[in-house]
């Protein structure tokens, strides 16, 4: 008797310290997923730290449906200037659905505003990092079976978007574990870019705000980083634009012994190179998410 009454103990002791994940089996939940399942969700994130709600599309794996209770991992696929939410469901082949279910992944297509995913000091309603790491990351691990941390949670992304998410993995590796980036513009703090893609319309002039310029790239970023701090991987093709800079952060991280994995392949700054990119991306992530 005494032995039952001391297990009871120890069990209601564990109960009482174990932590509550908000992500646990609802059978309840898992049905209306079921009854409700599509692969592509538009949805919209409240915001307060940018002008509007987020247009996000989600895209579940197949499995999602019918597998109740399995949490996945996430990647974040960041857009180029000029695109939106919808760019990449119309980049890939095969399509972005199809990969979710190859890889049995969450992917993430948020809406970056021609923001270069900033908090812009000129724009108090463009608090672009502050919405995705305070608003959009939690939003989609309260609503997705997600495993909610960052060894599980990668972020990639063209041009625009590829410098967004190696400044969001460097500088949020407690949110992101992996980033990547493609044909990304890593440093735009060159004379030839200083009037292009409204990049002064989100930090102010160049001429007037040298510092914030050139404390706004990935690569002014790389004397801060640790060498197990963060999975990265990044490419460009040998005739893009961006492949001088993309050259140039390679030659940072190997100088500060950062650990990362670079390519040159052929290939200009098109979509038939990021089309080609991404499938190395997402495997590069899969290795690390099932170690």
């Amino acid at each position: 008797m005494r032995k039952r009454i001391l297990s009871l103990m120890l069990l209601v002791g564990i109960m009482a310290v174990a932590p509550i994940n908000s992500n646990a089996f609802d059978c309840g939940k898992c049905k209306s997923e079921q009854a409700s399942f599509k692969q592509i969700n538009h949805i919209q994130v409240p915001a307060t730290n940018i002008a509007s709600p987020m247009d996000v599309n989600v895209i579940l794996p197949e499995s999602y449906a019918t597998s109740c209770g399995k949490s996945y991992p996430v990647v974040y696929i960041l857009h180029g200037y000029g695109g939106d939410y919808k760019t990449w469901l119309e980049l890939t082949e095969p399509r972005l659905d199809s990969l979710a279910s190859n890889y049995d992944m969450i992917f993430v297509l948020p809406d970056g505003r021609d923001s270069w995913y900033f908090d812009s000091p000129e724009n108090p309603e463009l608090k672009m990092e502050s919405f995705f790491v305070e608003e959009l990351v939690p939003y989609i691990d309260k609503n997705y079976r997600t495993i909610a941390d960052a060894k599980h949670r990668a972020i990639t992304g063209l041009s625009m978007g590829g410098h967004g998410s190696l400044w969001y993995g460097m500088r949020h590796s407690d949110v992101w574990g992996s980033a990547g980036s493609m044909s990304g513009g890593v440093n735009f703090d060159k004379e030839k870019w200083q009037k292009s893609w409204k990049i002064a319309q989100t930090l102010g002039s160049r001429e007037q705000n040298a510092e914030r310029w050139s404390s706004r790239t990935v690569v002014s970023l790389v004397p801060t980083l640790k060498p197990d701090q963060l999975n990265i991987i990044f490419d460009c093709g040998i005739d893009d634009f961006f492949i001088g800079v993309n050259r140039e952060l390679n030659e940072e991280l190997l100088k500060y012994n950062i650990p990362h994995d670079y390519t040159e392949r052929p290939g200009r700054h098109t979509h038939p190179y990021w089309k080609n990119s991404i499938r190395y991306h997402l495997q590069f992530f899969h290795d690390i998410f099932i170690k």
